[in-house]
């Protein structure tokens, strides 16, 4: 297995990106980013509104492919879900799964 990524529906038109991971001797070719639409093509096709994560702030290139695929970072909409989780990052997307 090279990558994972698991787009889960969360209910209300949102779908959290989660367990995003690459192989190590596999990155840098340009999987995780291809995981990440994959994700985000999935939730367009269930017209999701927005789409986020949770991450930690060490893991630096995976915070910098999320920002450029248009994830913004916002402060955390309730509490933590995981112990190491200090990152809670959204896109928005537009009504029907559409660009926002």
């Amino acid at each position: 297995m090279l990558g994972t990524c698991a787009a889960i529906p969360t209910g209300d038109g949102v779908v959290e990106l989660a367990k995003l991971a690459v192989d190590p001797e596999a990155q840098g070719r340009g999987l995780g980013r291809a995981l990440a639409v994959a994700a985000i093509d999935f939730a367009r096709s269930r017209q999701a509104r927005r789409l986020f994560l949770v991450s930690n702030s060490r893991l630096v290139p995976a915070l910098r492919l999320y920002a450029s695929l248009g994830f913004r970072e916002l402060p955390f909409p309730g509490p933590r879900p995981y112990v190491d989780a200090d990152v809670y990052m959204e896109l928005e997307l537009g009504p029907n799964g559409s660009p926002a």
